[in-house]
């Protein structure tokens, strides 16, 4: 594994170079402000009308229309996955000759959304986490831990104007772990669909409703199924899966034994891999560009089933409660 740390990095490549963020969501803002208090020239490019424009400028960032902004040294893509390949198309006779084009996510590279044109250093700086803690650990003096790729080098300077980047955004102090377009992409799509955004919610909410089937109490029901995530996520962090299961009790640990098994069988592993097949070979891809072109109906109507769910009523009465 490499891992480059601020120490290793040389910062020249971002020197006098202007960075454009293409998007000022979660991860636009974050590696704006990030850049500029690191003293990097910054501009944002935004459409006419949007609703960023404000926050942006309350935010004390310049801006400009997509056109103008994209004639920048690097061009950060980081708009949602699903409007990136309108975008470049958008911006793509803006980019200045032997420009650099930089993504957060690999999904449009990945599986062929955008075929950037041949003069252009393509790279990947990806934090393992959203914007609003890249942010937040920057501030700190701390950093988020990223991924960086090369899928177009040109003229041989492609990675080391990811690292710059990495390093300039904050992510060098923790470090940047080489990778892929792909593997980035792969990893990280079949986490959401299966693993931490997925699959557990959905566990916490099927003990919840068990719970509350069998007569207990919601609040109860909510404090024990969902509540103590955050703890278990803390030790986690800080002691790792075998820590965990050490620092909590004998009655928890066996109960965890017995039980984490039979929830997470073969069927469940199974269906894993199939999700991991259908990331790969570019079916939910093409499921996200069809949900886009539709109009997010799907995700509509999920989100407007999530909030109308016992467990959010719960959580609302139970919201003075802190640990």
């Amino acid at each position: 594994m490499k891992i480059a740390r601020d120490a290793d990095i040389d910062p020249a490549p971002l020197a006098g170079k202007r960075v454009a963020i293409m998007g000022y969501g979660n991860q636009g803002r974050a590696q704006a402000l990030n850049l500029v208090d690191g003293g990097v020239d910054v501009v944002i490019g935004l459409r006419p009308g949007s609703q960023s424009a404000q926050r942006v400028a309350a935010d004390g960032l310049a801006w400009a229309p997509i056109e103008e902004a994209a004639a920048s040294d690097i061009v950060m893509m980081l708009a949602p996955d699903e409007t990136l390949p309108a975008l470049y198309q958008a911006i793509e006779h803006f980019l200045p000759a032997e420009g650099a084009l930089g993504f957060s996510h690999g999904l449009a590279i990945r599986f062929g959304f955008i075929a950037p044109r041949a003069d252009l250093a393509v790279f990947m700086v990806a934090p393992k986490g959203p914007g609003s803690a890249l942010r937040s650990l920057y501030i700190e003096g701390r950093g988020m831990p990223a991924l960086y790729a090369v899928a177009q080098d040109p003229r041989g300077n492609a990675e080391a104007l990811a690292l710059a980047y990495g390093r300039a955004i904050g992510c060098g102090r923790a470090g940047l772990i080489a990778s892929t377009f792909a593997e980035e992409c792969e990893a990280d799509l079949f986490n959401e669909a299966a693993v931490v955004w997925g699959a557990v919610p959905e566990i916490l909410i099927a003990g919840f409703e068990t719970l509350v089937e069998a007569g207990v109490s919601e609040q109860v029901a909510y404090m024990e199924c969902i509540g103590e995530l955050k703890l278990l996520a803390e030790l986690i962090e800080s002691r790792g899966i075998a820590g965990m299961r050490e620092a909590i009790s004998n009655t928890a640990e066996l109960g965890a034994v017995s039980g984490g098994k039979r929830i997470v069988d073969q069927r469940v592993r199974d269906e894993m891999r199939a999700i991991l097949d259908r990331v790969r070979n570019g079916k939910f891809a093409a499921e996200l560009m069809a949900e886009q072109e539709a109009g997010y109906p799907r995700l509509q109507a999920a989100r407007a089933l999530a909030r109308g769910q016992a467990v959010e009523r719960v959580r609302n009465q139970l919201s003075d409660l802190k640990r």
